[in-house]
């Protein structure tokens, strides 16, 4: 109760440095990054756990497109708004804790899934928890933190992509690696067999154990978020001359945004990478395991590790050097992000294209760096152009558009191009093959396909050829869609300076 006497209090300190002493806004802030990396871990270690999943029920690259779009975008854009609007009046902290709880719970139980119709549930349920995370957070964010540092901040929290990312690539490929009898064996070794009864861990897939693992530590980072962080006074770090004022409606917020054409820009251009990052993400462990031959855990690593790494390096880059150039370059949370996702359109095409691996990965590693020079601006123009009675609002608003859009539809037309993909590389075959004749095909263990000979060893290089070339291709198209979302950047620096509010504090 004590969280929400703090927030009634007035608010005049406008010219402080945020609410708290340094250490606490950076433990604050240090909680709310590991919030997000959570949220990035169960939102996108479906995309890790896409091959195994794909045998398990049979499933196409359309149908892991849809479980890993649609599925947990739908929800989680419209929910976001109505949340974001709960922000602007109840306890921040509160929403954020029961977000974690209840996206947690349900990544979890995807690991119970009996069909891909009960998995797709349980993913719409993660969706309904993530909701309630960025919005409220970035309220936070901007009460905790005055505007010339603000960027910085900000793309502290967006590290949460990239981190959450890697970690999910981390450990839930070395989960979906192991073997259900041996994970057993170590749960009885610790002398928690007691609580599993008599389950049969030899018919337990790894990808199953991978959803429960990364899903339960969340509920317990929910009470540690409750507890530990203060709901500061609202609007704490705004100018003087908007404070105190009342609640803005949902369509005013939206009125003051679209009269600023720098956070319209940024919105598009933000939208169009989102559709390429997360339709790329979903299937990017999938190439590395068609295209070089690599297993899951090292495929997992090579993605999660170095291409997350390297993104974590662009995300905060961008936000560090948009504030220490801000001064003398008060556009940089414009050029930066356009410059950066122009560069990163011809190495991911380089990259994607060449057969060996280890002159492609440089050239990875190098686009991520800087594709995702975008992702802090972005937040950081979206709660910059309004002041705190919409803040959440604004970020609401991106994220509902970005969702929708980018996540709603992102890996959906990917795997749809890449199963179109691969049936004309089939058919150019003249083995009149069919994608349900490659699936058992494909399915086969290494011994067993050893042993096929002739016209079946030639079908089955067919299948794995056009599956491997499909996907690698759409991947190729999709990346060119960053110049686009490039140009939108850069035409937001138009009118960043007038559009930004109180950016000279």
């Amino acid at each position: 109760m004590a969280q929400a006497t703090v927030a009634a209090q007035p608010t005049a300190h406008a010219g402080s440095d945020g609410f708290g002493t340094p250490g606490y806004r950076a433990y604050v802030l240090t909680a709310l990054l590991i919030v997000y990396i959570f949220n990035f871990i169960d939102r996108t270690i479906v995309n890790i756990l896409t091959e195994p999943i794909k045998l398990t029920f049979g499933l196409e690259d359309w149908q892991m497109g849809l479980l890993g779009g649609p599925a947990f975008a739908f929800l989680y854009t419209f929910l976001g708004i109505p949340i974001a609007r709960a922000a602007e009046r109840y306890n921040r902290v509160v929403i954020i804790a029961a977000a974690v709880a209840i996206w947690s719970l349900f990544t979890a139980l995807c690991g119970f899934a009996a069909s891909f119709l009960m998995l797709f549930l349980f993913r719409v349920g993660v969706s309904i928890g993530e909701a309630g995370c960025t919005p409220p957070a970035q309220s936070l964010i901007a009460d905790y933190f005055k505007p010339s540092s603000r960027a910085t901040a900000v793309s502290i929290y967006a590290l949460g992509v990239p981190l959450g990312g890697m970690l999910a690539s981390l450990f839930g490929g070395q989960l979906a690696g192991l073997d259900g009898a041996e994970f057993g064996a170590w749960i009885n070794s610790i002398g928690l067999g007691g609580l599993f009864g008599d389950l049969d861990w030899s018919t337990v897939e790894g990808w199953r154990i991978a959803f429960v693992v990364v899903g339960l530590p969340g509920i317990l980072l929910a009470f540690v978020v409750w507890r530990s962080i203060t709901e500061p006074p609202r609007g704490y770090t705004d100018p003087a001359a908007l404070q105190g004022l009342e609640k803005a409606s949902f369509g005013e917020a939206l009125k003051v945004l679209m009269k600023k054409p720098a956070y319209v820009h940024v919105v598009v251009g933000a939208t169009i990478a989102s559709f390429v990052g997360y339709g790329v993400a979903q299937f990017t462990t999938s190439f590395l395991i068609r295209t070089h031959g690599l297993t899951i855990q090292d495929a997992s690593l090579l993605f999660g590790i170095i291409l997350g790494l390297m993104a974590a390096i662009g995300v905060f880059g961008s936000g560090w050097l948009s504030d220490k150039l801000a001064s003398r370059y008060p556009t940089a949370l414009s050029w930066l992000p356009a410059v950066g996702m122009g560069l990163s359109v011809p190495l991911y095409a380089f990259g994607y294209l060449m057969d060996n691996l280890w002159l492609a990965m440089p050239a990875l590693m190098a686009a991520a760096t800087l594709h995702y020079a975008y992702l802090g601006p972005m937040y950081a123009v979206s709660g910059g152009v309004v002041d705190s009675r919409m803040r959440a609002t604004a970020v609401a608003i991106t994220l509902f558009v970005v969702n929708l859009i980018g996540y709603g539809l992102g890996p959906l037309l990917i795997g749809i191009l890449s199963t179109v993909l691969k049936t004309m590389f089939l058919d150019g075959y003249g083995l009149a093959l069919t994608l349900e004749a490659c699936k058992p095909l494909i399915a086969l263990a290494p011994e067993a396909r050893a042993a096929l000979s002739g016209g079946e060893l030639q079908a089955l290089e067919a299948c794995t050829t056009s599956e491997a070339e499909g996907l690698q291709w759409s991947i190729v198209i999709f990346v060119c869609l960053y110049g686009w979302a490039a140009l939108h950047y850069l035409l937001a620096g138009r009118t960043l300076q007038e559009d930004m509010v109180g950016r000279a504090g």
